[in-house]
């Protein structure tokens, strides 16, 4: 959505920038999710520990996206030598990290308080991963 709105076309390296999103993206919902689970595992029910998890790991996963995404506002800005193939990475990486992270901590756990584990299923699942 981000590359249309700059009007700007896909190319090689608007894929390099999806592959690092993918990354950063996945890193906060194991961030997310684990917090959850932790939260389950200690006697919370699946929507309290959704709530808490989301409030707790708020700054971790806003921090990892801001860093991520102030990073590249130098490359999606640039003007000079080698712009027209920085810019595409850099769009994608930003307008993708805006938006994975508004998922991460809405969708992720409203979707996980509604069909994610509950106390008795994630301490087993623990137990057999030991």
């Amino acid at each position: 959505m981000a590359l249309f709105l700059r009007g700007m076309p896909f190319s090689i390296t608007a894929a390099v920038g999806f592959i690092a999103l993918s990354g950063i993206a996945v890193l906060n919902g194991l961030v997310m999710v684990t917090s959850i689970r932790q939260l389950i595992e200690g006697g919370m029910s699946r929507a309290e520990a959704a709530r808490e998890g989301a409030q707790m790991r708020l700054r971790p996963v806003i921090m990892t996206a801001l860093v991520a995404s102030l990073g590249f506002v130098p490359m999606a800005l640039a003007t000079g030598l080698g712009a027209e193939v920085q810019k595409p990475l850099a769009t994608v990486v930003i307008g993708g990290l805006i938006s994975a992270t508004l998922l991460t901590l809405f969708l992720l756990p409203t979707l996980y308080a509604r069909y994610g584990y509950g106390p008795e299923k994630a301490k087993t699942i623990a137990e057999t991963s030991e």
